[in-house]
């Protein structure tokens, strides 16, 4: 959110100074500027962030084995995966789970629904304002849901709830869609686009859930996440098609996909919450006899790095319910 607020400052200071430049156009200098500094903090990332916590190698020994104790008190189980697993094992696994055809669904919609901020500028544009006054006031509606969505994952974590720290945040966003589609006056309009972009705010809870809900074995856990993602950027694709220059100013049109989008979303949120639910009943009636062995492993391994018996894991596994 940061980013983007600073990007409409970075992009209002280059257009206004750098055009014809070493005979180069400036919305061209904006390119080179922001994608030279992703691509090298992307590359830097590679090495730069963690893997799984016994093989990161910045960590000692100490540290590897505390980062794997937290994890394995966080669901009750340590995060390794069976032996012999691999990145196919884990994809099989992930597209046969519902809940991560679902995790995937809902990627694409709240992407879909999301692709305003591509066009963010052009939104504002519609105000009547120069270009440069424009990206300036294009940058403050992003600084709220960065304050809002810090207070708001902080709060997540706290109380373990993940549906109705995202789906408030949609409400609101659905009432700056409904906002704009109802006026062009310029305060209401403006006063929308911060609607809008709090959304953002709740969203950042979004992988944490995803996370959660499908927390083991690591193997399936990640490709789920990464299919999420990845699933999420198509919508980001399609959403670039709905913005056409020739449903301008008002882009009704626009508006309305996003809205029903952002509907649909609440529902498939809630239907993901309804099957956590249910198989948390299930694993409250779960006997040690009834546990597959790669559950069985990973409670073992949990109760060596706490130093608990195998059965005081097992009850413990039981209390940390799926978080929803």
């Amino acid at each position: 959110m940061i980013a983007l607020a600073f990007g409409g400052f970075l992009a209002a200071a280059v257009l206004s100074t750098m055009e014809d430049k070493f005979s180069i156009a400036a919305w061209r200098w904006l390119f080179f500027i922001e994608g030279l500094v992703t691509i090298n903090v992307g590359i830097l990332s590679m090495w730069l962030l963690p893997d799984y916590p016994h093989n990161t190698r910045w960590l000692n020994l100490e540290e590897r084995r505390l980062a794997q104790l937290r994890l394995a008190k966080d669901v009750g189980e340590a995060d390794t995966d069976s032996e012999g697993a691999s990145i196919f094992e884990g994809l099989r696994m992930a597209v046969k789970d519902v809940k991560a055809c679902l995790f995937m669904f809902l990627a694409f919609l709240l992407s879909l629904a999301a692709s305003f901020t591509n066009f963010f500028p052009t939104l504002t544009a519609t105000l009547g304002y120069s270009t440069t006054v424009t990206l300036l006031i294009s940058a403050p509606p992003w600084v709220l849901p960065a304050i809002v969505g810090v207070i708001n994952a902080w709060h997540s974590d706290r109380t373990g709830e993940r549906f109705f720290h995202l789906v408030i945040y949609w409400w609101i966003t659905i009432v700056g869609f409904i906002i704009s589609l109802s006026t062009m006056a310029t305060a209401a309009r403006y006063f929308s686009q911060y609607l809008m972009t709090l959304r953002f705010g709740g969203d950042m809870v979004f992988i944490a859930w995803v996370a959660n809900a499908i927390p083991r074995p690591p193997g399936k856990r990640s490709v789920v996440i990464a299919l999420t993602i990845g699933v999420g950027n198509v919508g980001t694709l399609v959403g670039s098609y709905i913005w056409k220059e020739s449903w301008g100013p008002q882009y009704h049109p626009s508006f309305l996909i996003c809205l029903v989008s952002l509907l649909v979303s609440v529902v498939i949120a809630f239907l993901i919450r309804t099957i956590q639910i249910r198989e948390n009943k299930r694993m409250e009636h779960l006997k040690i006899d009834d546990l597959e062995m790669d559950e069985r492993v990973r409670i073992e391994k949990a109760a060596e790095l706490e130093g608990v018996t195998f059965v005081d894991a097992f009850r413990r596994r039981k209390r940390l319910l799926g978080v929803y």
